[in-house]
């Protein structure tokens, strides 16, 4: 009797025991970056029912939410289902410095895009410098000082 050892059938079996149950919430994957004065998420979501999207924020934390289903055709019978179905599910801790109440959301060709603008205290900002002499804003003399040079 030979014995062969395949090591990616050994990796599936190993990694079987961690793979996600048909009730656990499956993962999503996200790309994020900010792009002037907002933050761009977009979160995988392919074959994902638009009405099932759930987005829910309690205390800074953003939930989203969808689900998948299997679309068998009636008396049918499965001969290959890779495709993940059941819940998705990701969390998302939000900052201080967001606008939570300007968040918007689309879903389009199976991605879910959301826009979260920067709060307007987190926005950088000019601060005025005030002379302890005078108490002119010394900001103003430079502006001016700039204006007459140029002339």
């Amino acid at each position: 009797m030979t014995w062969t050892f395949d090591p990616f059938r050994e990796i599936d079996r190993i990694a079987g025991g961690f793979a996600p149950t048909a009730r656990s919430p499956r993962w999503m994957p996200m790309d994020l970056y900010r792009s002037g004065e907002e933050f761009v998420v977009h979160v995988d979501l392919p074959g994902a029912d638009p009405e099932s999207i759930d987005l829910d924020i309690d205390q800074n934390v953003l939930t989203i939410q969808a689900s998948r289903t299997a679309d068998a055709p009636e008396g049918g019978k499965w001969l290959a289902h890779e495709r993940p179905t059941g819940q998705y599910r990701r969390q998302l801790t939000l900052s201080d410095g967001l606008d939570l109440e300007g968040i918007t959301a689309s879903y389009a060709h199976g991605v879910l895009t959301l826009r979260v603008p920067v709060a307007e205290t987190a926005k950088p900002r000019k601060i005025a410098v005030q002379s302890a002499e005078t108490g002119e804003t010394i900001g103003r003399q430079v502006e001016q000082a700039d204006q007459t040079t140029a002339a």
